[in-house]
């Protein structure tokens, strides 16, 4: 594995300290989380285990910052202007962050950079929007005079997944900052060493007392900060099925939720696709960062009449993609972040297997890596729709073929699932990708392309979540709307 910078190690890898109320302060038990490399399998570092008092501690903070502080009560500009510090900061160690979310998660360096753009651009969208204001709304209305005001919802809980760290809490903690809300933000204990990078940015930018507050932990953590009755409003991007558990403890309290949770994407691609142009985009969207995407596209769904043709190009790339050192900038797949989710990854391959699907690329941990928790790029041909790897989210780098035979076939098909978060469409006829894709049930649809829009709203239909995450709508989430009436 290429060197890492010692200063690197020793400045981030092992902490003593946690991030309560905006200010560093050392942790209270000997305890810790150690952080394992999915691609050597050694621990590289280690986080205090948090104790429920310090949860206690930065929710009291959180609450006398809402209650009593100047941050709900500033001018939405000069919130902006602090996230814009923030954003600053945290631009000034990008390389660090980058670096510790490949050694943490196993993303290849090439890519984790990219990520590091994402959170910048998410940042300063939202401190944009504050500076821009707009809180505040005045209406006339039957003969009185209205004012329809924005406020902030209160005290927000943030949890972030493992596999975009730094990125999906910037997906909270912009607009909770932005409407004025204080926010904890509980990170995975599988990837808490870039969010430490986060937590230096916040100190650097001088926010007030109470403000944020980062608590890297376990599921008992984020199971405690949930049920805390001081939050207001949760905000968890995950598992589907740990979103509902959020729900329902939520619903008892009648706090706000925004859900962002699983996937299983479908990728059209028409009969007048360019199928050279396409092959790539599709792998790419289907097996980034490892398949540990919730937007990723694993349903491919092709027309019977350019079938082979299409399997062709696609195993071709596919079978091109270099899977090894996540350190080597050549390197397009690193491992998978977890052991255990290399094992779930292998239960589904053999769950393919007896289903009686066609394995055409892959199928098994790859040759020459003995060390590292990696899954060769696999492509599974001649499944049918109700399979469980057609039908389930297996968040590893497999691909599913299907067959349709006309457009509303695909559409059937496209929509047979419990996910609709990321879909895509490919065709040279702007007016056909128009009809499908507004027939698509997912929150976003991709017309012959992959990518990610951090400024614009993401979030699911169906079993995909609850609400949005960007653009105005994701501040909103954090927003309650009061009218005041003057009559006359």
């Amino acid at each position: 594995m290429a060197t890492v910078d010692p200063a690197v190690t020793a400045a981030s890898l092992h902490r003593t300290d946690l991030l309560i109320g905006s200010a560093l302060v050392p942790a209270q038990s000997e305890e810790r989380i150690e952080v394992i490399s999915p691609f050597t399998e050694e621990v590289i570092g280690s986080i205090p285990r948090v104790a429920e008092a310090e949860a206690d501690e930065a929710m009291r903070q959180a609450r006398r910052a809402f209650d009593d502080g100047p941050w709900p009560r500033m001018a939405p500009a000069e919130r902006g202007r602090a996230l814009l510090r923030l954003a600053d900061a945290l631009a000034e160690r990008k390389d660090e962050s980058a670096l510790l979310y490949t050694l943490e998660t196993g993303v290849p360096i090439g890519t984790s950079p990219a990520l590091g753009l994402v959170t910048d651009i998410i940042l300063r969208a939202y401190a944009e929007m504050a500076i821009a204001g707009g809180f505040t709304e005045r209406r006339q209305w039957l003969g009185s005079d209205l004012t329809v005001r924005q406020e902030p919802v209160g005290v927000a809980l943030g949890i972030s997944p493992w596999n975009a760290p730094v990125p999906g809490i910037s997906f909270m903690l912009g607009p909770a900052l932005a409407a004025g809300c204080p926010i904890v933000i509980k990170p995975a204990a599988e990837a808490p060493l870039s969010p430490r990078v986060l937590a230096e940015a916040v100190v650097a930018a001088d926010l007030p007392p109470g403000v944020v507050s980062i608590l890297p932990g376990d599921r008992d953590l984020g199971a405690y900060l949930v049920e805390h009755p001081e939050v207001d409003k949760i905000a968890f991007t995950g598992s589907t099925a740990v979103g509902a558990s959020i729900m329902a403890s939520a619903a008892r309290r009648m706090v706000r939720v925004t859900l962002e949770l699983g996937g299983k994407g479908p990728a059209i691609v028409c009969d007048d696709a360019d199928l050279d142009a396409l092959a790539g985009t599709l792998v790419r969207a289907g097996m980034g960062n490892s398949g540990q995407v919730c937007s990723a596209q694993t349903r491919i769904l092709v027309p019977r009449s350019r079938h082979d043709e299409f399997v062709e190009r696609i195993v071709a790339e596919a079978a091109a993609l270099k899977v090894g050192d996540p350190m080597d900038p050549e390197t397009d797949l690193g491992p998978l972040t977890m052991e255990r989710q290399r094992t779930r990854v292998e239960d589904y391959l053999e769950i393919g297997r007896r289903e009686g699907a066609k394995i055409l690329l892959g199928g098994g941990r790859p040759a020459g890596l003995d060390r590292g928790w990696f899954i060769e790029p696999t492509i599974f041909g001649d499944v049918d729709p109700a399979m469980r790897i057609a039908q389930e989210e297996i968040f590893g780098p497999v691909l599913c073929v299907l067959t349709y035979t006309d457009d509303d076939d695909a559409v059937k098909i496209a929509n047979d699932s419990a996910y609709g978060l990321v879909g895509s469409v490919f065709t040279t006829d702007p007016e056909r990708a128009d009809r499908i894709a507004s027939r698509m049930r997912v929150g976003q649809v991709h017309v012959n392309g992959y990518g990610t829009c951090p400024g614009q709203p993401f979030g699911g239909f169906k079993r995909s979540g609850i609400g949005r995450k960007g653009g105005p709508e994701g501040l909103a989430a954090y927003q309650e709307t009061k009218v005041v009436q003057r009559h006359r």
